[in-house]
């Protein structure tokens, strides 16, 4: 089985994995399965220094437009860390479970999850912004 994620950087990789560790010591139900998922996606993803991310991936900080396949409504969001999270201002946190699915994902791809009982069916319509692209590190 190959990763969703097509590559993803040291600075993400190594925050995300410590984000992850420390949240599911905290929440020790594991009723978060798309934690794992992404833990996953990350230990098959490639490793990359950020002016080797490919401009069509979605990165952490990076703003997109999600088409939504069932309402047939476009939404635009930014994938952020838990503690910038406002989904009011379409700050999407990467600890949801459509962040969680999102990250790495590139622009004409489909996301497919569960979310509250519910299917939703989503496609990456554009890629406004990627921090990577224009060198913005310190994000």
């Amino acid at each position: 089985m190959s990763s969703r994620i097509v590559a993803v950087t040291q600075i993400d990789l190594n925050r995300l994995q410590a984000l992850l560790q420390q949240e599911m010591l905290l929440d020790e139900s594991s009723g978060r399965p798309h934690w794992f998922e992404l833990q996953d996606a990350l230990a098959r993803a490639s490793t990359v220094s950020p002016d080797q991310m490919p401009p069509e991936v979605i990165t952490m900080n990076s703003t997109f437009d999600l088409f939504d396949l069932d309402r047939q409504e476009s939404d635009t969001y930014t994938l952020v860390y838990p503690e910038e999270a406002a989904i009011e201002e379409g700050k999407l946190s990467i600890l949801s479970p459509l962040g969680a699915g999102i990250f790495g994902r590139q622009v004409g791809q489909l996301v497919s999850l569960r979310v509250r009982d519910r299917d939703i069916r989503k496609r990456v319509e554009k890629l406004s912004f990627q921090p990577e692209r224009v060198g913005a590190l310190e994000l």
